[in-house]
């Protein structure tokens, strides 16, 4: 009797097992030929390339957004703490 691998019914695990079920959309993009060009050379693939500065692009911008939607709590935390110091100060030994 033949034994079949379990390999196959196994989900993909590992470093690049998430990649590869996320669903892609093709996507037309402008890019300076110089840059395609050098990138080809290096053996660069231009779509892992994007797609992380892409990514690297949105947390930024994601970061920035919430730091200037919630910058007056912050600022009267920050006054708060000025004023009365933190809780528990008064225990802390560093």
């Amino acid at each position: 009797m033949r034994m079949r691998s379990r390999s196959r019914s196994r989900p993909r695990r590992g470093k690049h097992a998430a990649t590869r079920r996320v669903r892609k959309a093709p996507t037309n993009l402008s890019l300076r030929i110089d840059l395609v060009q050098r990138a080809k050379a290096l053996d660069l693939n231009l779509s892992d390339v994007v797609e992380s500065a892409l990514e690297q692009a949105i947390i930024a911008a994601e970061q920035a957004r919430w730091l200037a939607e919630n910058q007056e709590a912050i600022d009267y935390y920050n006054a708060f703490v000025e004023k009365h110091g933190v809780f528990g100060e008064e225990f802390r030994d560093f």
